[in-house]
């Protein structure tokens, strides 16, 4: 079958390259695509968020199912417009996409469906939250309730810092509608890691558990990205563990989506924090992990469409997929100034001699390609740098080995992504 991806970032350069490997796929489409997914199907000049093109470019080009990247694209109905017009897809209704779009609405989900997080409050008065912030305890975690680029997260040590968070959240709007509403909770201490659930409506599917590095700087320090590299497994989660996340966190989902009738047919993907008072839920996400697709990917030995096509199908139950042993990691390099302000344009070199290095494989997340036919940055996350390995030492080895080989101005990288914690 033909197959759209909706998306041009490095999670959808991945799930491409792991489609690409499918006997069933004819053809993919990327919209709008990158430099990476150029070479592996062709690149469709059409925004994510034009949900009526992309409607008609699935129709015009007999796609058999349309795989969504992005959660604003969710966020906006693009399940719904397709199913409408009798398009098989991948991904949540709006309805139900709330569950990452508005962190209000996920909690209050959580409460009514006792999955355990953080204790909260929600405000759409500055002032009101201000007071309140004002004699809380700390730290806290102050969060823009819409989506904000995983750059809506705060964390709080004190009330001059609640204060700032709340004044550039709500005040100076500096994530726009997104910030209209916060939600303040607790500051949970723990480990964190994110896991993957594929999810029909009637069935889950668990993924392996992944671990994300969110802060731009070495040792967990600087502002919140979007995530600088992740590892597969997190090495945090014992099947004791899995099995509580199940019945707390995933059976509580499914549960929960059937008595509120929301229909959910896509990925769900919880970051949590492992407490000394067990899992509990930071954030609902309604669409693959990005960076995580890059490590699951690598260690799924399946055929990826298959399991896309059940779930969408809603005939989850009927697969059993197998994962290769061993470890996955990967390593993102990033525009100088990112999260903040960053330059576009900057020719990158390397990256052939980085693909031949062992069991490496290069995704790029935000590239263009010149009409000299070289590959520029066109964004704060250019590449992902990932491996594999018989174990995590050496699946971040070559991670490195292979992110050594490439240059371009102002690259900025984490150098510790699946490092021991000293």
């Amino acid at each position: 079958m033909n197959v759209l991806i909706v998306g041009s970032g490095g999670r959808e350069h991945a799930l491409a390259w792991k489609l690409a490997r499918s006997p069933r796929v004819s053809k993919i489409f990327c919209a709008p695509g990158n430099a990476g997914t150029a070479a592996l199907g062709e690149n469709v000049a059409i925004a994510a968020d034009d949900i009526p093109a992309l409607v008609a470019f699935a129709n015009s080009r007999d796609i058999g199912l349309t795989v969504v990247g992005p959660d604003d694209s969710l966020a906006a109905g693009i399940a719904d417009a397709f199913v409408a017009a009798g398009r098989k897809i991948f991904g949540p209704t709006a309805s139900a996409a709330r569950l990452e779009s508005s962190k209000a609405f996920a909690k209050d989900f959580m409460k009514r469906h006792g999955i355990p997080t953080a204790d909260y409050r929600e405000f759409t008065d500055s002032m009101a939250a201000h007071e309140w912030c004002r004699t809380a305890k700390y730290p806290l975690v102050i969060k823009a309730d819409g989506l904000a680029l995983g750059k809506g997260v705060l964390i709080a040590e004190n009330p001059s810092d609640a204060a700032q968070a709340i004044y550039r959240c709500m005040d100076a709007a500096v994530f726009g509608d997104a910030g209209k509403k916060i939600v303040v909770e607790e500051f949970l201490v723990g480990v964190e890691c994110s896991i993957h659930a594929l999810v029909d409506g009637g069935s889950y599917l668990l993924l392996p558990d992944c671990r994300d590095h969110k802060r731009a700087l070495d040792g967990d320090l600087g502002p919140n990205t979007g995530g600088m590299g992740t590892i597969c497994p997190s090495g945090s989660i014992d099947e004791a563990l899995r099995s509580r996340i199940r019945s707390e966190v995933l059976d509580r989902f499914l549960a929960g989506i059937q008595a509120d009738g929301l229909t959910f047919r896509g990925m769900l993907f919880p970051g949590l924090m492992l407490t000394s008072d067990g899992p509990k839920v930071l954030e609902f996400n309604c669409r693959w992990g990005d960076p995580e697709t890059q490590v699951l990917v690598r260690r799924l030995d399946s055929d990826l469409l298959d399991l896309l096509e059940a779930c969408a199908d809603g005939h989850l139950a009927s697969q059993s997929p197998q994962w290769a042993d061993g470890a996955a990691a990967c390593v993102i390099l990033a525009s100088g100034g990112y999260p903040g302000a960053y330059e576009k344009g900057k020719p990158i070199a390397g990256l052939a001699d980085a693909a031949s290095c062992p069991e490496a494989v290069v995704f790029h997340a935000g590239t263009k390609a010149a009409p000299d036919g070289s590959i520029l940055t066109n964004g704060g996350r250019v590449l992902g740098v990932s491996s594999t390995g018989r174990d995590l030492v050496e699946a971040r080895s070559r991670a490195y080995e292979a992110a050594d080989k490439i240059s371009f101005d102002g690259l900025q990288r984490r150098n510790d992504i699946g490092a021991a914690k000293k």
